[in-house]
């Protein structure tokens, strides 16, 4: 049996975790801007591990942004639960079932249960994944499934920079400083097996957009149809070097 550790309820922004290692604390708002459903993206992945009609619940939901695609495209019914007053604030507005705070015992006896969770981008920003993991456990029903992404620190932009013994914290992407855990495939699919979930789904990001994509050599050196037609296939190719992001389906085991 696997037993769920008590989670302490928190009132600050995770994006307090930068604090000192930029010049001010990213803007909580970032990431917020429309996306499309891509299928070589976190929206359109995702899109397609959630079965129609389905009850989601999407933790660390930020500005609602791609919780509002998802509903739309699955048909889903979701609930979101959010840190950030200000991200919360922005995914209400959209029209969203919003829940402020982190996901504890007490917001789970008051949603019910779910047949999907999500943690899009989440799990990097906790100092403990392996209990909020845990804990999706009680809010997830039988034969339940948790859909996880988290950035792929294995990328080639960061291997190269590591060579070069550079590890600098960034206001977004792979490093952004809000970050506190590191995943490879290996180890993500790893952290799900001891939390009780089994991988049935894995599936790596093209990210043509992210910084280090953009403006490192030699893939700045291409144009953006081209390096946007390289990355698709080369996340797909080699995942674990060129995959922006890792994206994953575990089923409650």
């Amino acid at each position: 049996m696997i037993s769920s550790p008590k989670i302490t309820d928190q009132t600050l922004s995770p994006d307090q975790n930068a604090s000192g290692l930029l010049e001010a604390v990213p803007d909580a708002l970032r990431y917020d801007c429309d996306r499309p459903l891509d299928p070589d993206e976190v929206s359109g992945i995702v899109a397609e591990m959630i079965p129609p009609g389905s009850r989601v619940l999407d933790v660390g939901c930020g500005g609602g942004v791609l919780t509002q695609l998802w509903a739309d495209k699955c048909k889903a019914e979701f609930v979101g639960i959010e840190p950030d007053p200000a991200r919360a604030a922005r995914a209400r507005e959209r029209g969203l079932e919003m829940h402020v705070g982190y996901l504890t015992e007490e917001i789970i006896r008051r949603i019910g249960s779910f047949d999907i969770v999500i943690f899009a981008d989440v799990l990097e920003h906790l100092p403990n994944p392996h209990a909020v993991l845990l804990l999706s456990r009680a809010a997830l029903k039988p034969r339940g499934a948790v859909i996880v992404s988290v950035p792929n620190v294995a990328h080639w932009s960061v291997r190269l920079c590591l060579l070069r013994g550079i590890f600098q914290y960034r206001e977004s992407g792979i490093m952004d400083a809000t970050h506190l855990r590191w995943f490879t495939r290996d180890s993500i699919q790893a952290l799900l097996a001891t939390s009780g979930f089994g991988t049935i789904q894995y599936r790596a990001t093209a990210g043509p957009g992210l910084p280090e994509n953009e403006y490192r050599a030699p893939l700045r050196w291409l144009s953006m149809s081209n390096r946007t037609r390289f990355l698709r296939a080369a996340s797909k190719k080699w995942p674990t070097l060129f995959g922006a992001q890792q994206v994953l389906k575990a089923e409650m085991q």
